[in-house]
């Protein structure tokens, strides 16, 4: 099973994307866009793994939350990886308060006690809204309306969850495995 680690959004935050996104997912660019109620922030991806291991995996997850306390996270800004010339990643960006780093290294620590690698990559939060073709090429007025957009929301986030994701043809699918409470703020 192939399985991550996440900060799910709020259905009116997911909603409020939608409709910032609406004149850019209307636009005849070739994004393949994530399903709304799939936007999710990413603390640590695992790939695929034994069935066997979930409960590892929960109690990981569990002990790395032992101590972390709600937070609030706010979203606002576009963007895209690796830039605007030349997109292959759009995004919406986290401004991260300091929790948000601590409990992305406490799940970085607690899973990697128990032999997941640690990613050596820095934590860039930011959530994942559509993915360019790679046969796009330069997207000629991509950058003006992205630019353009405009969103801005926060909320609190009360609980980290292990997510399982299935490929499909028609895009990943996501479902909550186990979904482990922070501490009240």
């Amino acid at each position: 099973m192939r399985l991550f680690v996440a900060v799910n959004l709020p259905a009116r935050v997911r909603d409020g994307l939608v409709r910032a996104l609406a004149r850019l997912r209307a636009a005849p660019f070739p994004v393949r866009w994530v399903d709304a109620a799939a936007v999710h922030l990413t603390l640590k991806f695992l790939g695929e793994v034994p069935e066997a291991t979930e409960p590892t995996i929960a109690a990981a997850v569990s002990d790395a939350c032992r101590d972390q306390r709600a937070f609030a996270l706010s979203l606002s800004g576009f963007g895209a990886f690796p830039n605007l010339r030349r997109p292959t990643v759009v995004w919406v960006g986290c401004h991260a308060p300091p929790a948000l780093g601590r409990v992305q290294r406490a799940v970085e620590r607690s899973l990697a006690a128990v032999g997941f690698v640690p990613d050596q990559r820095p934590f860039r939060p930011h959530l994942t809204l559509g993915r360019v073709r790679r046969d796009a090429g330069r997207l000629t007025g991509f950058a003006d309306v992205l630019e353009d957009l405009r969103f801005e929301d926060s909320f609190m986030v009360e609980a980290l969850d292990v997510m399982q994701s299935v490929l499909r043809s028609d895009g990943a699918r996501y479902a909550v495995r186990h979904s482990v409470p922070l501490l009240p703020a």
